[in-house]
């Protein structure tokens, strides 16, 4: 059971205006299905008005046009102790979304901020966990953009192989829940991955197929609340029963786009 109280966090987030589905990078993308933008923009409202509920502190990042999976943010940047590094982005059709990262970072007075050398999706691939960033490789971020975050973040950082392509960055596959505890979906990583996240994790909630399915470990955590997508059923009564406090949201429309809560919030971490 859980006995660590919520922490205050502040989440950089950006509104949908221009979200769309138009091409396809991720197996959950389909260009010939319509997205509601108007539902897509209630939905994110929603998403950022149970932040501000918890307690949190929310930014906002303009949107651009042309870029429409600006909305998720969380790929935008990995922020550890003031420091930033930017994405860089594996596909053409996102690389425009870091040159405002940057610039919002610089503007906002985070020092120093980086531009990434190697390719790196920001927080869809490395996750701050406690005084480690587990990272991932296999579809997006590159294993030599580890050694870059290790050196610029200064974190150690634990290498981890995604194996589904369903689960194409890590915080579709795993979600950290505070400084010493996880939960993730077993077959989405290699099985040395798996075999090391049992070590360092041995008593981390395990996500079955149906809620990692839905974006479930998709999730974001303060310690204590978990905000989830409310599909994650079972993973949300495993939560509770293991000491923390889900908190459902429903984002149908990003999910289309293959993203979720987490995607959509960028913790901004100072020192």
């Amino acid at each position: 059971m859980t006995s660590q109280n919520p922490s205050r966090r502040r989440y950089l987030l950006c509104p949908p205006t221009y979200f769309s589905v138009d091409y396809a990078i991720n197996p959950w993308m389909d260009p010939d299905r319509p997205v509601d933008r108007p539902a897509a923009q209630a939905q994110w409202r929603l998403l950022r008005d149970t932040l501000a509920r918890l307690g949190h502190r929310t930014e906002v990042i303009e949107p651009v046009p042309g870029l429409p999976d600006m909305v998720f943010t969380a790929n935008g940047a990995t922020v550890v102790d003031g420091r930033v590094l930017v994405a860089r982005f594996r596909h053409p059709e996102r690389a425009g979304e870091s040159g405002p990262h940057r610039r919002w970072f610089a503007a906002a007075g985070f020092r120093p901020v980086f531009a990434a050398g190697a390719v790196n999706e920001g927080e869809g691939d490395l996750l701050v966990a406690g005084r480690r960033i587990l990272a991932a490789t296999g579809f997006r971020t590159s294993r030599a953009a580890h050694r870059e975050a290790a050196r610029l973040l200064g974190r150690p950082v634990i290498t981890l192989h995604l194996v589904d392509p369903r689960f194409y960055h890590l915080d579709t596959a795993l979600a950290v829940l505070d400084d010493d505890r996880i939960m993730y979906y077993p077959p989405a990583f290699s099985l040395p991955s798996r075999r090391l996240l049992h070590t360092l994790y041995p008593d981390a909630i395990l996500a079955d197929e149906a809620d990692a399915a839905v974006f479930g470990l998709n999730a974001v955590s303060d310690g204590r609340h978990v905000v989830l997508p409310a599909a994650a059923r079972s993973l949300a009564h495993r939560l509770h029963a293991a000491g923390f406090t889900p908190v459902p949201v429903a984002v149908p429309e990003l999910m289309k786009a293959g993203g979720g809560p987490k995607c959509c919030t960028l913790e901004l971490r100072s020192r």
